[in-house]
């Protein structure tokens, strides 16, 4: 039996990458777990299926805990830190800094990559303006350390020996940021906790943190040119002022609200609006699994869940007027034009079961590729490609050569 850990970027809640984990420790329930950091409670770490206590770095010891990632430049040397010597197999969950934990040649790693460091990478300028820190001292000392971060993740790419991408969205930039393959392994959705609801009330639903990227300004401005239509916006964050004050009389802002709540108005709401470009999107496979549509961009891992005019739209360019006319279009399509039960028959594809098996199988292949590279030749030992090479060199046609 190999012996497994599981290293993971940081355990401060639990949300998607999280489930990642959740899903690692269930295929192998016996595993070890390390992490930069642990704030979790007893409770939540059993709801993770973790049993044993997590092994953390100096990180964890420092004060201002709260604010943990004020301390990045100093998260590589601390991933560093992590002793996985006694292990066959590490697998990773990272979007940023667990890919690059220390292995050695007798170790197989198998990184689960749900994004290359967004502000590190594709989301560097937004992040930067994110901040508002104009150009001084503070500005200049960011860009040093996300240079430096950059430099730091590119040297390591090669740590891992296998790659898993989250999406063929995310497989893409890891060719692009790393120069590395990867198979794609779409994350676990727990499709089964959601109800199909047939009957479809009057509203679309817009839901997430209310953050810049999300655009979720885009979906209350589509709503000014589509008088008629209703807007229910559950979620909450730092644009909540930005969009209460860009919502009109047909929007409501509900603000944050429980899992119940959230999935009450998915089930009964006749589309889920999704404006951002996400590397894969839980919230539309979470609407498809209570058989409404989604209405989606056609990027990012969005356009690999929803299929065009068969569980939703896809609307093309991340603008106003793309999205307004797709909703316009989705309002006057037949009630009966989308089938629930074929929605939700797609959702299912992307289930908890489907993640488990396709983990396990790139496991057990690594595994099985990495024990024939590791073979060693013993003293007047042919191999068998020995033995195949041997025979097509002495083949009457090889000799006619």
């Amino acid at each position: 039996m190999a012996k497994i850990a599981v290293v993971h970027d940081w355990f401060n809640c639990i949300a998607g990458s999280e489930k990642v984990v959740k899903e690692m420790m269930h295929c192998y329930p016996d595993a070890d777990v390390f992490s930069l950091v642990d704030h979790l409670t007893d409770q939540q770490r059993q709801a993770l299926g973790i049993h044993k206590p997590i092994t953390t770095t100096f990180i964890n010891k420092l004060p201002f805990q709260a604010k943990f990632r004020n301390y990045l430049p100093l998260m590589p040397i601390a991933i560093e830190q992590l002793d996985l010597r006694g292990y066959d197999i590490v697998l990773s969950s990272s979007h940023a800094f667990a890919r690059s934990c220390l292995t050695n040649s007798q170790q197989l790693h198998i990184s689960y990559l749900h994004t290359p460091i967004r502000y590190a990478w594709d989301m560097y300028h937004e992040y930067l303006a994110q901040q508002k820190r104009g150009l001084g001292v503070k500005n200049a000392m960011l860009r040093c350390v996300l240079h430096y971060i950059r430099n730091w993740d590119r040297s390591t790419a090669d740590r891992p020996d296998v790659y898993i991408a989250n999406s063929g969205y995310v497989r893409n930039r890891i060719k692009k940021t790393y120069n590395r393959e990867a198979h794609v392994v779409y994350p676990p959705v727990d499709v089964h906790r959601m109800k199909v609801e047939r009957s479809k009330d009057d509203f679309f639903l817009a839901a997430g943190r209310l953050v810049p990227y999300k655009r979720f300004d885009l979906v209350v401005e589509a709503m000014k040119h589509l008088p008629n239509e209703r807007l229910v916006l559950i979620g909450d964050g730092p644009e909540m002022k930005k969009i209460k004050s860009l919502a009109g009389s047909n929007v409501e802002v509900m603000g944050y609200q429980s899992d119940e709540v959230m999935h009450d108005h998915m089930r009964r709401a006749k589309a889920f609006v999704f404006a951002a470009i996400e590397d894969f999107g839980i919230m539309p496979v979470e609407a498809q699994a209570c058989g409404t549509p989604v209405i989606g961009i056609n990027q990012g891992g969005v356009a690999e869940t929803v299929i065009h005019r068969e569980t939703g739209l896809l609307f093309q360019e991340q603008t106003v007027a793309s999205l307004t006319d797709a909703m316009a279009t989705l309002a006057e399509v037949p009630a009966d034009f989308f089938d629930p039960n074929h929605i939700r028959q797609h959702a299912e594809t992307f289930g908890c079961e489907v993640f488990r098996d396709q983990l396990q199988a790139v496991v057990s292949q690594s595994s099985i590729e990495r024990a024939k590279e590791m073979r060693i030749r013993k003293p007047g030992e042919r191999l068998s490609s020995d033995v195949e090479n041997s025979t097509s060199s002495t083949s009457p046609q090889s000799e006619l050569v």
